[in-house]
């Protein structure tokens, strides 16, 4: 079974080891509701020639190029395996989470403002707070691209210049790279008859207003499945993308992720495994030049069912910028890979992420779908991007428009290991995002101006909300930490296939596509020259 996020270092919270009895009956409902995550999954063989950790973009290209070639590779996932029914509610709806939204939690507070408590479980987006931010990621097979709205962008040149100097051809990534992405992940923009359906009144407003205040929107592609969203709008399917569900997974499929596209053609290849509940704690190399790799197996649940040490020849870390970054500090910490280099660690950023809404903004339909239709782009000050989005956590279309916006911004933090603690935390500043909020205020304020509406989200959230990111990146940066292209300085052998590779922004847009373009670009140059 295949649906899901990228397996992380972080262990379990305190406690997801002995589950309440409100945790054992959420168990036994959602083991009735969605069966298919409760089964067992495939044993690891104790020694393989290629370890992949994660199956977020990264990981599950790295797995299926590794597939193609020839190579015997298993995929740890820390996640479950969600399937996709057009008629089942799967995952937990974007306005009353429960314990299928998330990663062993018992409250949230989201976008909305509306905090909500939930029984502890393994769901699908792991919220977990640190210094000053709260970080967004994936948390199921398929990683982030179960839990992410969908938009498939590739970056201004002058942009991509700024973020990453010389260190990756430009060129190259626009005519290779990130064509092949976007073929392989069937990137399109949303078509004319989804627009004008009543769901996404508020993208037709959104874009309205944007040009009364003088920017012109730039379609977006997606990762949606338009026939299953049109399906939706004739009622062949239960409604998902266009009600407005989306970070917590399309329960039919709408949003077209890697459990339908890459991670089905890495196992096709017959070389390549996914294990989903693999809890990756640890990474080293013993002194046969191998690399260990310590792993809990765990129940949905949260229980520890097995604990095992396995051994490859090449490992690619693929856990995200979080869970790669982690690894490979604590494994520099406690010298278990003792030559990595200082950079690891560094390079931290949000991608300039943050959340915006304006309101007293009446459009057509009930609900308000997810997929994003539009973005604009702004250069007065810091560049930024503004995209059109749903006002996730609401249920019903009252009014509000919600963006989400990237600010091309230069903060960066460091990930450390607290001996105290025997954790990896992270030193986002005090602050850190008080730029990007200034920035995206400025542009935000000149829309509601222009159009004579409000901002804000009345008596909870504020007009621009950056305390969270649902775009780590950085930890582990490419000609930095690694070489140019993802192998870890000091290491033969160990590779970085994810969104730590990259230096703390993508230049005002969604990280996706680029992380998946330097995944193929990366993977090219391994294999060539041998791994």
């Amino acid at each position: 079974m295949l649906g899901g996020t990228p397996a992380a270092a972080n262990p379990l919270p305190d406690g997801a080891t002995s589950p309440t009895v409100l945790d054992g009956l959420a168990v036994a409902k959602y083991s009735v509701m969605v069966p298919e995550i409760f089964v067992a999954p495939q044993a690891v063989p104790t020694h393989m020639p290629a370890l992949v950790i994660g199956s977020g973009f990264g990981g599950s290209i790295a797995a299926l190029r590794l597939g193609e070639a020839g190579i015997r590779t298993a995929v740890l996932e820390r996640g479950l395996p969600w399937p996709r029914d057009p008629n089942r509610a799967i995952f937990a709806n974007d306005a009353l989470p429960d314990g299928r939204a998330l990663w062993h939690r018992r409250s949230f507070t989201g976008i909305s403002g509306v905090p909500v408590a939930t029984p502890k479980f393994g769901g699908v987006l792991d919220a977990t707070d640190y210094a000053n931010i709260q970080v967004w990621r994936g948390a199921a097979v398929g990683g982030g691209s179960v839990v992410f709205t969908g938009v498939l962008i590739e970056p201004e040149e002058r942009f991509f210049r700024t973020v990453f100097d010389d260190r990756v051809d430009f060129e190259k990534m626009h005519e290779v790279y990130y064509p092949r992405a976007r073929a392989r992940l069937k990137a399109s923009p949303m078509p004319d008859d989804v627009y004008r359906s009543q769901p996404f009144g508020h993208s037709r407003v959104w874009d309205a207003q944007a040009r009364k205040a003088g920017f012109e929107p730039q379609p977006l592609d997606s990762i949606f499945d338009w026939d299953v969203v049109r399906a939706e709008l004739d009622g062949r399917s239960r409604s998902s993308a266009t009600i407005g569900e989306s970070n917590y997974g399309n329960s039919n499929a709408a949003k077209y992720d890697l459990t339908q596209n890459v991670l089905p053609a890495a196992l096709a290849t017959g070389n390549v495994s996914v294990h989903h509940s693999h809890v990756v704690d640890a990474i080293g190399r013993d002194s046969s030049g191998r690399y260990w790799v310590d792993i809990r197996v765990i129940a949905p649940g949260g229980k520890v069912q097995q604990t095992r040490r396995v051994t490859c020849d090449r490992l690619f870390l693929g856990a995200g910028s979080i869970g790669t970054s982690e690894l490979l500090v604590k494994a520099k910490a406690l010298r278990t890979l003792p030559a990595l280099s200082g950079a690891v660690g560094t390079g931290w950023g949000t991608n300039g992420d943050a959340a915006l809404v304006r309101t007293c903004s009446l459009s057509e339909g009930l609900t308000q779908g997810s997929p994003s239709a539009s973005r604009v782009l702004d250069e007065t000050g810091l560049p930024l991007s503004l995209e059109n989005w749903y006002v996730p956590g609401l249920p019903l279309n009252v009014g509000l428009i919600g963006s989400l916006g990237m600010v091309l911004d230069s903060t960066r933090a460091s990930f450390r290991w607290d001996a105290a603690t025997k954790k990896v935390v992270l030193d986002w500043p005090r602050g850190g995002n008080d730029r990007v909020v200034a920035a995206l205020r400025a542009v935000h304020d000149k829309i509601a101006r222009a159009n004579f509406v409000g901002t804000g989200f009345p008596g909870l959230a504020p007009d621009v909300n950056a305390s969270f990111t649902a775009h780590p990146l950085g930890g582990v940066v490419l000609g930095e930490a690694t070489d140019t292209f993802g192998r870890v300085n000091g290491y033969d052998g160990l590779y970085v296939v994810d969104g730590a590779a990259i230096p703390g922004s993508t230049g005002t847009v969604n990280p996706s596509l680029t992380i998946a373009a330097l995944a193929e670009r990366a993977m090219d140059d391994i294999l060539a020259r041998g791994i």
